[in-house]
């Protein structure tokens, strides 16, 4: 039982149902939510897209976006961090722009392939009882006032900041120390405002702001709201255009047209616990963050990557179930540095009135001195995982275990993520002895050789490792400086009555399959 439809439970319902797993999403809505509210997410997550079989749908709706300015009041530009708008390691530009709406239409759409999931809006959940053999939902329709209760193995809370399956299971939300009041805007015009497509972030001690384009007739602006201030000052073109006019120029008012008007109170804010044994918090229902580095949605989709396939595996009897464990483990602390990072952002970009300006002024220009800060700002790959159960990291060294393995192309045009098809992956630069094919075969496992060259093999040898073992969600359990048995006894085994090797009832074909990353070709230099 998924109780939410917005892109976390979709997202959830589809990764399940790829696997298999029967899903029931229950939303109080009756159809999609018509206001557009997240606009941005990185390649990471794209990946995460393409995996639920909407590559091609996404890049049709989305805007690849250069990266992020910061201006002074005078709209002049302290300092600039690029991002890659081409295909980057995982295959997909670092910073996309997109309408949610639009996103959710694709999403629902992309739903209806699965016979195992159903989707029922006009759902009102009241309550959340579990026993030792599910999660009994009580349901009211809100149409009819008709009351029923469904009974599930699971329950997945998806359900938004104001979490009802969050109050069910007696967990609160914790403050991090973030409260600020934003209006946040979406304007049409055919008009093309002929701005920089990246994110610009307003560093006025009067209002900051934040500005960027979405589509090709769309565009945002969030502005800190002004004590005593609220979005009905801002209903109307006449009011709002002294806010806008430094990106909008002479466009004349009349063909600009307020799509949506908003307050939002931006948080920073951490469930104190994630699951209650067999209902589990995700996205809004578990973290709220501030939007300064777009990962708020981005978060939601991480975690239903995350608490997918492991689900899959327990409702399989391929995993045990303190697997599950792992979730909150790996998830709470991922969230926890995105939002210090947000934090630090907004109040970089916030604080300080008129010396606080003066010093980004003084500052900004010279970031870029300043060892790895350019590329915390330029590089979207996120911090690793941690420690867990099913991330073996060392403790006195860094490694690649609890960081994403690259979506390198290894089979033609297929990337790691169509090889692998939700399965476990054994990426090594080594040739496997006999022994080690046959149980890697017998795990139904994917073996991937890097050859030297290639895109996976320069991967390895920075992580000073020669072998990884690669989890269904593309994140990297352990890496070793050889492929030994203990290496391959980190992919569960098919026993203990399981079905299936986790993914083959969704993706059919053989048990393991053996691939070859091939070498880039040699590039002549000028």
């Amino acid at each position: 039982m998924i109780v939410g439809a917005g892109p976390t439970g979709l997202t959830a319902a589809t990764l399940l149902a790829q696997y298999g797993v029967e899903c029931l999403i229950l939303d109080r809505w009756e159809s999609i939510y018509p206001q557009p509210r997240a606009v941005a997410l990185d390649d990471e997550v794209h990946r995460i897209l393409a995996r639920l079989g909407l590559r091609d749908e996404f890049a049709a709706i989305s805007r690849p976006h250069l990266g992020l300015r910061l201006l002074d009041r005078d709209m002049r530009v302290l300092a600039e961090f690029r991002r890659d708008v081409a295909q980057g390691r995982h295959g997909y530009p670092q910073g996309s722009m997109f309408d949610q709406p639009e996103l959710e239409t694709i999403l629902r759409r992309n739903l209806q392939r699965y016979a195992t999931v159903t989707l029922r809006g006009s759902v009102e959940v009241t309550g959340l009882t579990q026993d030792a053999h599910g999660v009994r939902v009580d349901v009211t329709d809100t149409a009819t006032g008709e009351r029923d209760s469904i009974h599930a193995a699971y329950a997945l809370g998806c359900d938004g900041a104001n979490s009802m399956t969050r109050a069910s299971i007696g967990a609160t939300m914790h403050d991090l120390g973030f409260t600020q009041r934003w209006l946040v805007i979406d304007v049409a015009t055919e008009a093309d405002l002929d701005q920089w497509e990246g994110v610009h972030q307003l560093s006025d001690p009067a209002r900051a702001g934040t500005y960027m384009r979405i589509g090709k007739t769309r565009y945002r602006w969030e502005f800190q709201l002004i004590p005593g201030e609220t979005a009905d000052d801002y209903r109307d073109m006449a009011r709002l255009h002294p806010l806008i006019s430094r990106w909008t120029g002479n466009i004349p008012v009349a063909d600009l047209e307020i799509i949506r008007g908003a307050e939002y109170t931006f948080r920073a804010q951490l469930a104190d616990r994630w699951r209650d044994r067999r209902v589990f918090l995700l996205g809004d229902a578990a973290h709220l963050t501030p939007p300064f580095i777009g990962q708020g949605m981005c978060a939601g989709l991480r975690d239903a990557m995350n608490l997918a396939w492991k689900l899959a595996g327990v409702l399989d009897r391929i995993l045990p179930e303190t697997v599950l464990d792992t979730y909150e483990i790996e998830r709470k602390q991922h969230v926890r540095a995105m939002i210090k990072l947000a934090k630090f952002i907004g109040t970089a970009m916030t604080a300080g009135g008129e010396l606080g300006s003066v010093i980004r002024r003084a500052v900004a220009p010279r970031l870029h001195l300043v060892p790895g800060l350019t590329d915390l700002a330029t590089d979207s790959r996120t911090p690793p995982l941690h420690r867990s159960d099913l991330v073996v990291r060392p403790r006195l060294r860094r490694g690649l275990a609890g960081g994403l393995c690259p979506n390198a192309i290894v089979d033609g045009n297929r990337r790691l993520d169509d090889v692998a098809a939700g399965r476990f992956a054994i990426v090594t630069s080594l040739e496997p002895t006999a022994a080690l094919r046959a149980d890697i075969e017998r795990r139904g496992a994917v073996l991937i050789t890097a050859r030297p060259g290639s895109e996976l093999h320069r991967w390895l040898r920075a992580g000073a490792a020669r072998a990884a073992v690669v989890r269904p969600d593309g994140t990297v359990l352990r890496a070793d400086r050889r492929l030994l048995p203990r290496t391959i006894d980190a992919v569960p085994s098919v026993g203990g009555g399981a079905t299936a090797p986790l993914g083959r009832a969704a993706y059919g074909g053989p048990l393991s399959a053996i691939v070859e990353a091939p070498p880039e070709p040699r590039r002549e230099r000028a």
